[in-house]
């Protein structure tokens, strides 16, 4: 996905997102910079450092939308942080290093499960070999040690097997395991319960809460895994459901975590994506006292993290040289100028979106591949209920939203979520009885069902 133009990147946005064009522009221009980088020399590449962009512009325009449907697009580990949280304990906050800890995660993840795919036909082999142990298990090797009882008492020569017995009995169980193997593949047993052997993960966590130790960075999981032996325990379930845990048992031995940390650390490294969310709301204007004081150290600490540094994980050590961060913000109160001076250096892209126009919502309702019309219509289908959009009633439903955010406040696309939840209620609520029937939403429907939103001008209670 890395090949795609920015022309094509902008197409791929366009599904999903309607208008700021500018925007879009920006970030596939800043994605396609970084194949460009791919290419070059590895002296050179060390060298560019991602334009990070700061996107301005009022809430419900698609400011992270933008951003989360580029990390999907082309597959980059992809964090979301709201800025305000690192003012939320203490003086200057939680440590803003743990964004990068958590980008490094969503790595790991991202590696680890690409990593299992690839193995996943091999362990679902060994699963089926592990299934027919319990369905139809191999008699175990006996010892050639004898037991000493039987010395004494003399009785060993009466146990002993001859050998065309012990022969033609292990011939049997290959014979009911050739069986088994095959009524696996039909998929005959899946129904049938089976008890196998699990790793309990709670017991861990449970001793450290009761120690109450917060174990949110896994470092003290970790360090008494280490020491203490896994502790398994039993569980019945169908041989369907062991199939699937067994596989992943089987996938998680055949993937080397070594190796899933280092590719995670450079995938974090060269193509992890931040989305700074709310930044506006920590731009202080230099005062000696107040809120504005602990604004400007959260400022402070995350500048060293945007310029790039070093952080300590517990996979390795992390660089942030070439991480792209997108920040946002609605700067209502507040100016991109009241942000430092180097924190505005660090993000030399600016970009301004759009307020969301009549047309706009219109063409949010109708276009996107996950519209919010194509949500509600499938949802209800499930209980047999057909709805049916006129254009007539998709025009009058922004025209609502789109005066709604003018006269109060302006929550971009996010008021058709209200919108459609006011106009849906009692359908969705008495849905279980209209099987079977469809709903024809026209212009007169919204109309009668949404008069109060449109006609009353205190409309507090249908504000988010």
């Amino acid at each position: 996905m890395e090949t795609l133009t920015p022309q094509e990147i902008v197409c791929e946005l366009d599904k999903y997102i309607i208008g700021q064009s500018e925007a879009k522009k920006s970030v596939a221009v800043a994605l396609r910079n970084r194949y460009r980088r791919s290419l070059l020399p590895k002296e050179q590449q060390e060298e560019i450092s991602p334009k990070n962009i700061i996107m301005i512009g009022p809430t419900g325009v698609g400011k992270t939308e933008i951003a989360r449907r580029l990390a999907k697009l082309v597959r980059a580990p992809f964090v979301k942080v709201e800025a305000t949280k690192f003012t939320e304990v203490g003086y200057v906050g939680r440590d803003v290093e743990s964004m990068i800890r958590d980008l490094l995660e969503a790595a790991i993840r991202q590696v680890n499960e690409n990593k299992m795919e690839d193995v996943q036909q091999q362990a679902e082999q060994l699963a089926e070999e592990r299934l027919l142990d319990i369905l139809a298990p191999l008699p175990k090797k006996k010892t050639s040690m004898a037991n000493p009882f039987e010395m004494f008492f003399n009785n060993g020569a009466n146990n002993v097997a001859k050998p065309a017995e012990a022969e033609q009995d292990l011939q049997v169980i290959k014979d009911k395991r050739e069986i088994m193997k095959q009524k696996l593949r039909r998929q005959e047993l899946e129904e049938d319960y089976i008890e196998i052997e699990v790793e309990d993960n709670n017991s861990m966590n449970d001793m450290l809460a009761s120690m109450g130790v917060d174990d949110s960075n896994g470092n003290f999981g970790d360090m008494f895994n280490n020491f203490m032996p896994k502790k398994m325990k039993k569980r019945k379930v169908t041989v369907a459901q062991a199939r699937k845990i067994l596989a992943q048992q089987e996938a998680e031995k055949l993937v080397d975590f070594d190796d899933v940390k280092q590719e995670a650390i450079t995938l974090a490294e060269n193509h992890g994506i931040i989305f700074l969310d709310e930044i506006d709301k920590i731009a202080g204007k230099g005062s000696s006292s107040g809120p504005d004081v602990s604004r400007e150290g959260v400022q402070r600490d995350i500048l060293p993290i945007v310029e790039g540094s070093v952080v300590k994980t517990k996979y390795g050590n992390i660089c942030t040289d070439h991480i792209l961060f997108i920040a946002a913000g609605a700067f209502h109160v507040a100016k991109p100028t009241d942000l430092i001076p180097e924190l505005q250096g660090r993000f030399p892209v600016r970009v301004y979106l759009e307020n969301l126009s009549q047309e706009d919502l219109e063409r949010i309702l109708r276009e996107p591949d996950n519209s919010l019309l194509k949500q509600y219509t499938q949802l209800l289908s499930t209980e047999g209920v057909e709805l049916v959009f006129t254009e007539d009633a998709i025009s009058q439903l922004a025209k609502i939203a789109y005066d709604l955010n003018e006269q109060t406040e302006n929550l971009g696309a996010r008021r058709l979520h209200t919108i459609l939840e006011k106009l849906l209620a009692d359908i969705m609520f008495a849905a279980s009885d209209y099987q079977g029937q469809q709903f024809l939403i026209d212009r007169q429907y919204v109309v009668e069902h949404l008069n109060e939103m449109a006609v009353n001008q205190d409309l507090s209670k249908f504000i988010l």
